[in-house]
């Protein structure tokens, strides 16, 4: 149940194969060199077999280093648990019940190193609970065999019983240790997940307290902005209106009437009187806007605004290829000079950008298609392109790629506030050196 709990956390899984790499790796090490010291204990106790059992001894480490050389290689890494079980039970067990069977059988007193293996396997060595009580079990069917095996059988009942009582003592020591040192371990592993938990909520605490911080920083520069705004629009507007009265006057001169190209003049002259107007009162929209407040305006021809829009950016457009695909039917409901804004701020952006990379043949295509009551609409370049790093950041106020004193960084800012304001959203695309497009949309007049 600890193991299947365990192996959920799979972080950790890395750590736990090379701890018990490393674990084996020291065990067999330990293990060499006390097979070959039990070569004293040979020499005290049964001389006669000294020779032969020297052998052994150094048979049995010379494998046990070739394994503790394979743990050491990738193809070893994958086999660790195998491995280990092979060096302690095919080796020195087996060693070991060869000893008891060839000396005195079940009063040999080598059954002492059956004990210390056993016990080395539930402290030492990164074995299960199972395979703890498993290897105890084969160490024991080990013994019985070279106590059978032995020319007096089981006929040392007395020794063979106690001992067997030690092995038996061994194994369920052995088995306890495994498991309170299975239940460490997972109680460890699960420290761990909660700890990387915690570090995962203060990191994402950490990053709201960012963007709160941000949003604040970002409502005092509006509130700045906002009181720079009313003042502006206190004094521009005195000015505008005197300007507004004169292009009216100078529309009602025959004059006026008789020529188109004068007409048309006067009402690009008004619309951008307006337009000023509309700068500063989008900037005092911008700083104190309600995201999802309806759109209070009229119904517009999306395509008159347009016309509008590439008029007064007639300047900063030229050279550039211009085209346009709409429906039929254009007739939205909003702000027709914010929205006006908003397209000469897209225009005059992607002609800055294509004339600041030397775009060859530069074009700007405006696209606008129904869906669900609302015109979508995109205006797409095939400019320079926007890098990812920017991408997220161009409706930030005061964001600007510009040089110092070409502008704020408020043009798509006021923008995108524009856009919210008639229910919708201004994104931005782009794919480096190929193209940029910004896309909005506008609610239908019914």
């Amino acid at each position: 149940m600890l193991k299947r709990t365990a192996s959920r956390y799979s972080p950790y899984e890395a750590d736990l194969r090379e701890f018990r790499l490393v674990s084996s790796r020291a065990g067999a090490l330990t293990a060499i060199v006390l097979v070959m010291a039990g070569v004293g204990l040979d020499y005290g106790i049964y001389p006669s077999h000294q020779l032969q059992f020297f052998v052994a001894r150094l048979v049995v480490s010379v494998l046990i280093g070739l394994i503790f050389l394979l743990l050491a290689n990738q193809a070893g890494r994958r086999f660790v648990q195998p491995l280990t079980l092979a060096w302690l039970l095919l080796l020195p067990q087996m060693m070991i019940t060869w000893m008891i069977a060839t000396t005195d059988g079940a009063s040999s007193i080598y059954y002492a190193g059956l004990n210390l293996v056993i016990f080395a396997v539930g402290i030492a060595m990164p074995m299960g609970l199972w395979q703890t009580i498993g290897f105890g079990v084969v160490t024991y069917l080990l013994y019985l065999g070279a106590c059978l095996i032995h020319p007096d059988g089981l006929a040392q009942r007395a020794h063979f019983t106690v001992n067997s009582l030690f092995i038996m003592f061994s194994i369920v020591a052995s088995a306890v240790y495994t498991f309170m040192n299975e239940r460490g371990h997972f109680h460890l592993i699960r420290l761990k997940e909660e700890l990387a938990h915690k570090n995962d909520e203060l990191a994402d605490i950490n990053r709201r307290l960012a963007d709160i911080k941000g949003q604040m920083l970002q409502q005092e520069k509006m509130a700045a902005i906002g009181t720079l705004a009313a003042g502006l629009l206190h004094e521009v507007n005195n000015p505008v209106n005197f300007c507004l009265m004169a292009i009216e006057v100078a529309m009602e001169e025959p004059q006026a009437k008789e020529n188109p190209s004068l007409e048309e003049c006067l009402v690009d002259a008004k619309q951008g009187m307006q337009r000023i107007q509309h700068i500063v009162s989008d900037l005092k929209t911008f700083a104190y806007r309600k995201p999802g407040a309806e759109v209070e305006g009229t119904p517009f021809l999306f395509e008159k605004a347009l016309d509008s829009s590439i008029r007064l950016t007639a300047h900063e457009l030229r050279g550039v290829s211009l085209s346009r695909e709409l429906p039929a039917d254009t007739l939205v409901l909003g702000d027709e000079a914010a929205i006006i804004g908003v397209l000469i701020n897209l225009f005059s952006n992607a002609a800055l950008a294509m004339r600041k990379a030397g775009t060859a043949a530069p074009a700007i295509h405006t696209t606008a298609r129904w869906d669900n009551h609302r015109l979508h609409v995109m205006v797409r370049d095939n400019g320079p392109g926007i890098p990812q790093e920017n991408l997220a950041r161009v409706f930030e106020p005061f964001f600007t790629t510009r040089e110092v004193g070409q502008g704020l960084g408020l043009g798509l800012s006021i923008s995108y506030a524009v856009v919210e304001r008639h229910g919708g959203q201004l994104y931005a695309e782009s794919e480096l050196g190929q193209w940029t497009a910004f896309s909005f949309d506008l609610p239908r007049a019914e």
